[in-house]
């Protein structure tokens, strides 16, 4: 009975540690957003950083666009949607560092983004953005460069 209680215990602390893994904050900061918000509200910064390849955590989008890039394993950012939006556009500006963007929402529906027009940011638009949890990722289409950027959100 003691080796069980034991056990009980051990797969307790594991699992709370587990869990606490899988909560892991974004590496910079979260926006939280309603329709109507100020622009200046869905305005944050980082900076690319790492050599985890972001085709790891999807390699094709819902749109079947590539997921590319490198940068950390955790979120970058993290954008709460207290409702759903119509239409959304998530861009970055890194004053023309050849940046990519990967969107995971809380369905688990993937968007990635990688030059925008003849811009080397990246950028997503898109419709029909459901409420919730949405993990960012920024990242630098050659691993282990460290950009400073700009991340937007407009309606």
């Amino acid at each position: 009975m003691l080796w069980f209680k034991r056990f009980g215990l051990l797969a307790l602390v594991t699992a709370l540690s587990t869990t606490s893994v899988v909560a892991e904050e974004a590496n910079f900061q979260t926006l939280t957003l309603s329709p109507g918000f100020k622009s200046s509200t869905g305005v944050t910064s980082g900076y690319t950083s790492g050599s985890f390849s972001l085709s790891a955590i999807a390699n094709r989008d819902r749109y079947k666009n590539p997921c590319i890039g490198f940068g950390s394993p955790k979120p970058d950012h993290t954008i709460v949607l207290e409702r759903d939006f119509p239409r959304l556009t998530v861009q970055v500006d890194s004053r023309g560092k050849d940046t990519t963007l990967v969107i995971q929402g809380p369905d688990g529906t993937m968007r990635c983004g990688d030059d925008t027009g003849r811009r080397k940011d990246a950028s997503f638009q898109d419709q029909n953005w459901k409420a919730g949890r949405y993990n960012i990722w920024i990242g630098s289409i050659e691993a282990g460069k460290t950009w400073n950027y700009r991340l937007s959100v407009k309606e």
